[in-house]
């Protein structure tokens, strides 16, 4: 996902976005998140480019901020929009001091806090989660016996 837009007006400086302390150039869709954003967010039929163009022009706006202080992988979408994502940098794309470039890969969209309650608390979330799903495999076990 390339732009006009640049950190710094110059025409020998690579596209990068801030965010924190990474510099973004490329927004990278995973095929769980384009079926996450179907199911949990859009409700219709979306392509790979145009969730691709809303993250990148999220992050040109600065309004995608860290959900927990700490934690480096999961962001709020106007503080409304859950989105897990991983950070890889690039072997190809260096800015002007030579430090490599980061991919923002998004790995699954959790959904709305306006729409999910629970999406408040990630942490009571995922316990709760890994507690049914606990549950669900002890009932399934018992039925086997």
């Amino acid at each position: 996902m390339r732009d006009k837009v640049m950190n710094r007006w110059s025409t020998y400086e690579p596209f990068y976005v801030l965010l924190g302390d990474k510099k973004v150039a490329n927004v990278v869709i995973t095929n769980h998140a384009r079926s996450r954003w179907i199911d949990r967010i859009a409700k219709e039929e979306a392509d790979v480019e145009s969730i691709a163009a809303f993250i990148l022009d999220s992050l040109k706006q600065n309004r995608i901020i860290s959900y927990y202080r700490n934690e480096q992988d999961v962001f709020l979408i106007d503080d409304d929009l859950v989105v897990v994502a991983e950070f890889v940098e690039s072997d190809t794309e260096f800015d002007l001091a030579g430090d490599p470039l980061s991919k923002m890969i998004i790995v699954t969209f959790l959904g709305k806090m306006s729409e999910t309650m629970e999406l408040r608390d990630l942490k009571t979330y995922y316990s709760w989660l890994r507690h049914s799903r606990r549950m669900t495999l002890v009932k399934n076990s018992r039925k086997h016996r």
